[in-house]
């Protein structure tokens, strides 16, 4: 009986080697598997994990005030668009594209990390202030005595409000390296008085007193979120309020305003007076409940600018005293959340920069009610997110976007853990035992 062929016992091993190895080198062994699926449903879940509260309440009161905005302009400008010949919905549509624009672009922007704007700020504020320059060009044309306005292939712009947005990143990370030396008056006012001075002139050699206004707020608000000391804040604060008064004397249209503002044209309503007074007489057609949505009167050629510097006055007309209170809520409750991101970080860009644009949004929406109520002369600065414009609107978006992106950081890594006491471990005395 012939037996059975036996097996090389040393090809078994070679062969079963040879196995091990090949399931080593193509991590098919089960061990490695589950590492591959531990390691996919870990970034899986960074990738689906939910931001943070904060993210979700500035976006969603940001959203909020956009919509509510597109509306108030439907219903605030549909007769002057009907007059300009682009029918009823004209300016509704043009600030509808821009918010489709600015919202997509505005999560776009929130997706990016804090390094990024540290690494372009420089470039930003050149290229801003560059856009700025290209008013006093031919490409550049004038609307009610300012010069701040672009015009190419039919579409127009406000690099002013690049400059702003450019502004608070630069000042960010300006004040951010600084920080260290912030208590000397050298490093605190150098090099942030001569670059932000050098753009506020830009807009300033243009006329447009109000955007200068609000480009020194934020200036302000950045050096005081950085922790500069007062007495050194006060040093350009009194030089730019000797500017304000020479910009208002020089011109005639600016000084008009003033006066008027203060008592001098109050009997003649029908001139320098005419829309601070109808802004006036629109709010008390309001009332409490308003007249309800599209039946305002001062859109009927009455008031200059309701679907922009005064669309506060629409709201108060159309909505009554419960829309406005609305209104000044949600600035308020966006001032809160702005707030929050700042009180929630422990990095100094992220602070001043959120300072910064909370002095930018909220300092400017106050400004603007305040010219409505008659509190302030006319400065002809919008309201932020609710006016008319598409710059602005841009702009202002982008801005909220990167407080998002901050918020976003925040709420990913959590909030900043306590430092544990180091342990003192026993010294050894030294006898060998």
């Amino acid at each position: 009986m012939i037996d059975p062929p036996r097996a090389d016992p040393r090809r078994s091993r070679s062969a079963s080697a040879s196995g091990r190895s090949t399931d080593a080198l193509s991590g098919a062994g089960p061990e490695a598997s589950l590492r591959g699926m531990s390691s996919a449903r870990i970034s899986l879940g960074k990738v689906l994990r939910p931001e943070s509260k904060n993210y979700f309440l500035l976006l969603g009161v940001t959203l909020f005030l956009v919509g509510l905005g597109l509306v108030m302009v439907l219903s605030s400008s549909s007769v002057e668009s009907y007059e300009a010949g682009d029918g009823y919905f004209g300016l509704f549509w043009r600030q509808a594209t821009f918010a489709m624009i600015g919202v997509p672009l505005m999560l776009i922007v929130s997706r990016f990390p804090a390094r990024f704007w540290k690494k372009w700020a420089w470039i930003f504020l050149v290229v801003a202030m560059g856009l700025q320059l290209l008013v006093f060009t031919p490409l550049g044309y004038e609307i009610g005595g300012n010069r701040n306005w672009i015009e190419i292939g039919g579409f127009t712009a406000q690099p002013s409000e690049a400059v702003k947005l450019a502004l608070v990143v630069w000042l960010g990370l300006v004040l951010t390296i600084k920080q260290p030396r912030l208590l000397e008056w050298k490093h605190a006012l150098i090099p942030v008085i001569p670059f932000a001075g050098l753009s506020i002139g830009l807009v300033l050699l243009g006329g447009d007193l109000g955007t200068v206004v609000i480009m020194a707020l934020i200036v302000f608000s950045a050096l005081y979120f950085a922790g500069v000391r007062l007495r050194y804040i006060a040093i350009p604060v009194v030089a730019g309020a000797v500017l304000f008064l020479i910009m208002a004397i020089t011109s005639a249209n600016r000084m008009q305003r003033i006066m008027a503002f203060f008592g001098d044209g109050k009997g003649d309503y029908e001139n320098a007076d005419w829309q601070s007074t109808h802004g006036t007489w629109a709010l008390a057609n309001g009332g409490l409940w308003g007249v309800g949505l599209g039946n305002s009167r001062a859109k009927y050629g009455w008031l200059p600018a309701i679907s922009n510097d005064f669309i506060f006055a629409a709201i108060g007309e159309e909505l009554g005293l419960i829309g406005a209170v609305l209104v000044l809520g949600l600035f308020v409750f966006l001032a809160v959340m702005f707030i929050r991101v700042i009180r929630s970080s422990d990095d100094s860009f992220v602070r001043i920069t959120t300072g910064a644009v909370m002095a930018w949004i909220i300092g400017q929406a106050l400004v603007n009610i305040g010219v409505v109520l008659g509190v302030l002369p006319v400065l002809g600065v919008p309201l932020p997110l609710l006016s008319s414009g598409g710059t602005a609107l841009l702009t202002t978006l982008v801005a909220i976007g990167i407080i998002l992106s901050f918020a976003r950081e925040r709420g990913r890594t959590g909030p900043p853990q306590p430092r544990r006491p180091a342990v003192r471990r026993p010294q050894s005395s030294g006898v060998a035992r």
